[in-house]
């Protein structure tokens, strides 16, 4: 019996709960949301960067109407709609049972970028990711959190390879129409417009609303129509310019953000610097409080009370300094209208408060100015605090205030679509897929129940059950990965044949046979910073290419990543690989994907065997790329620096060298791509190619269910959000 037709209003409440949807990111991590939208248009969902706001306004508003009268469909938009108003509303949440304070007075979480998802390109690496996914599952918590950012309406650059397989950089234009945010209004439905001093000169920003769960984040946007364009542009680019431009960026971050804040009604109980660049923020805390009446000395005393700081990184390069010279000139207007004396402001910023000739550090700041620091690993702690210790000088080093939270990766956001559903049906009780909604060939399913979905996927006993044989057999284990690897060799063909768009059609045919489904597939994909050393595996190119070209035990190498437009070295290293990929014996082998995002990462997390990270030890302060790893089965080899450092035990990946390394830059890089090479021939591929009477890699599996087991439910942000929280954000 056919179902009875949709009434007019019962359309329109499923078109306003679409487009409600489409704005809030919880959808880039629900697989059912995301497949609702790519069954509207589906190749408008994959050439859109997976958009659920650009297929709306691709499908008119008659299509999707006369689309809702179709039972199978109408029905895939309620389930959906039905999970996320459960989602929203549900109120027995950690948050609110461990954090309720936390409700009225939320964490303030100030980060000069946030990676949420490829439709939303305004991050440039691991920083923004870990942001963005902070604010995933402090969403998933129900915790009170709000973050603050900038628009970047070129976002961070395209990546292009020319013909001296150069990297090239160009920019496009991001139209707020097009993308899952909203603007903030004022009481008259008129943007609100607030204004920050930057040198003598005021500035003017207005802000727009990211809905990621139920989490709020506001990027502040100075492109008005008041503004210069100088200070238009301050909103232009991720980290674009000089150190006018990012003082300047700075400042509108900090400051601007904390006036938002207060323009919004919101009264944060804590401000959490992600990194110093937010650390201007300090400065408005001290002016308002000088404003109410306190002294200097009461004003430091309170603010500080107020903040919390993560520091990032191990490399001196990282942390921004700004001259005596442009501190005047970027704070001038400011320090008059505060109250408050450049001889009172300077020396928070310096080492040494008296010479004023020392630049002015941002991390220095930020120090002085917050009740706590963290780093980002155990290992990172101990870097941080030698470095600081210049700081504290009347205590040892190992008493230096700087603790530790380890990374981690929101694991939901991160799961390739395969492995969402897999685990998916595994959660509903036996194993086998539940029940299709509207028929055999609907794509989604539903699981038992969908409320708790994220806390499971991030619980200890569900992935101890993975280390169980008759939970998931090794056939069936092996059977995910050879899916999923074959969906990252038909992905890299798709997208390596857009980079070779004048082939003829006979060297297309022999593109669509690049790589080989039955290779052990090792994956390096991030920026290439130098420190992270992408082509040390190379060192050794003879031997490499003779275990690329073993017809019994082959080995091939997919790498991604962008070198920061003005690091000519890290292009360098872009340009060998991509050489060494077309010139040598490593040819199809070796690839190189373009214009490494989120949605390139997802898929090669997924679908590599091996995920290969050898950075200069100490400088990968946590690195998390490699923590995503695991709920898709793919192996870590790496370096025992930052998080592998803690989740490496022996049995649940590979490690190159051990838990030490050279003072001497040159030796450290000899010994440890003698290490890689080593660790690559006599564990990884013997362990790989070991197979049964069955074709099957029992140890390797191993290896893949002590991963799961042991990695998954300890390196996300489920468990990160929470450890900030019980240390930080309720700890005074």
């Amino acid at each position: 019996m056919s179902k009875q037709a949709l009434s007019p209003s019962e359309v329109t409440e499923l078109v306003a709960g679409l487009n409600k949807l489409a704005r809030n990111l919880w959808w880039t991590w629900d697989q059912e949301a995301q497949e609702l939208f790519a069954e509207l248009s589906p190749r408008g969902w994959q050439n859109l960067y997976h958009n659920a706001v650009a297929i709306l306004h691709e499908v008119s508003d008659y299509e999707l109407r006369v689309r809702l009268q179709e039972p199978d469909f109408a029905d895939h938009v309620r389930h959906v709609l039905q999970d996320f108003r459960s989602y929203m509303a549900d109120q027995k949440t950690w948050g609110r049972l461990n954090a309720a304070a936390l409700q009225k007075n939320p964490v303030a979480y100030f980060s000069a970028e946030f990676g949420f998802h490829e439709t939303l390109p305004i991050a440039a690496g691991g920083l923004g990711i870990l942001a963005g996914d902070h604010a995933k599952s402090a969403s998933d918590l129900d915790l009170g959190f709000v973050g603050i950012s900038l628009f970047y309406r070129e976002g961070y650059f395209q990546q292009a390879v020319d013909a001296n397989n150069w990297q090239t950089e160009y920019y496009t234009q991001l139209n707020p129409r097009n993308l899952p945010l909203e603007p903030v209004l004022g009481p008259q439905g008129e943007p609100l417009v607030g204004s920050v001093e930057i040198g003598m000169t005021e500035v003017f920003f207005q802000a727009w609303r990211v809905n990621v769960g139920r989490v709020p984040v506001y990027l502040l946007d100075a492109n008005r129509p008041e503004n210069e364009q100088l200070f238009r542009d301050l909103t232009l680019r991720v980290y674009g310019g000089d150190s006018t431009t990012r003082i300047m960026q700075e400042i509108l971050l900090g400051m601007g953000g904390v006036r938002l804040l207060r323009a919004l009604g919101l009264e944060p109980s804590t401000f959490h610097m992600n990194e110093g660049h937010a650390a201007f923020l300090t400065f408005e805390l001290i002016r308002e409080k000088m404003a109410g009446g306190q002294k200097f000395t009461e004003a430091l005393a309170t603010t500080k009370a107020e903040c919390v700081f993560t520091t990032h990184t191990p490399v001196e390069a990282g942390h921004d300094r700004f001259s005596p010279e442009l501190m005047n000139y970027a704070l001038q207007r400011f320090h008059t209208h505060a109250r408050v004396t450049f001889a009172e402001l300077l020396p928070l910023g310096r080492v040494n408060p008296a010479n004023a000739r020392e630049s002015f550090c941002m991390t220095v700041l930020a120090l002085k100015a917050s009740r706590s620091a963290n780093a980002v690993s155990e290992l990172h702690g101990q870097v941080s605090r030698e470095m600081w210790h210049c700081l504290y000088p009347d205590v040892p080093v190992n008493q230096v205030p700087i603790g530790h939270v380890t990374n981690g990766v929101h694991m939901l956001g991160w799961m390739k679509g395969t492995v969402r559903r897999y685990w998916r049906r595994k959660l509903s009780g036996n194993g086998k897929a539940p029940a299709p909604v509207g028929g055999e060939e609907t794509r989604f399913w539903l699981a038992q129940p969908d409320k708790d979905w994220a806390s499971e996927i991030n619980s200890p006993a569900f992935w101890k059950k993975v280390e169980d044989t008759n939970f998931i057999s090794d056939e069936e284990l092996w059977a995910l990965r050879y899916r999923l690897r074959r969906e990252l060799l038909e992905f890299s063909r798709r997208r390596l044949l857009l980079q070779h768009q004048r082939l003829t059609q006979g060297d297309f045919i022999a593109f669509d046979h690049l790589l080989n489904p039955d290779a052990l597939t090792i994956g390096f994909a991030r920026r290439f910073a130098t420190y992270k050393r992408a082509p040390l595996i190379f060192q050794q190119l003879e031997n490499i290419v003779k275990l690329a070209r073993d017809k019994q035990r082959p080995v091939q190498f997919i790498f991604a990543g962008k070198a920061h437009p003005r690091d000519d070295e890290g292009k360098r290293f872009i340009q060998h690989i991509i050489h060494l990929s077309k010139f040598s014996d490593l040819l199809g082998h070796l690839v190189f994907i373009e214009n490494y995002d989120v949605h390139v990462a997802r898929q090669m997390v997924s679908g590599c065997d091996v995920w290969l990270n050898n950075p200069r030890r100490p400088l990968e302060a946590s690195g998390t790329s490699g923590m995503k790893a695991g709920p898709h089965g793919c192996l870590n080899l790496s370096i025992l620096d930052g998080w592998w450092r803690e989740g490496y035990d022996g049995t649940n990946g590979f490690a190159i060298g051990d838990d030490s390394h050279p003072l001497s830059v040159e030796e450290q890089d000899r010994l440890d791509g003698a290490n890689l090479y080593r660790a690559l021939t006599e564990q990884v591929i013997p362990c790989f190619f070991e197979r049964d009477a069955n074709g099957v890699p029992r140890a390797w599996l191993k290896k893949v269910r002590r991963a799961m087991s042991t990695l998954v439910p300890q390196y996300n942000t489920w468990r990160m959000v929470q450890e900030y929280t019980t240390k930080y954000y309720l700890t005074k």
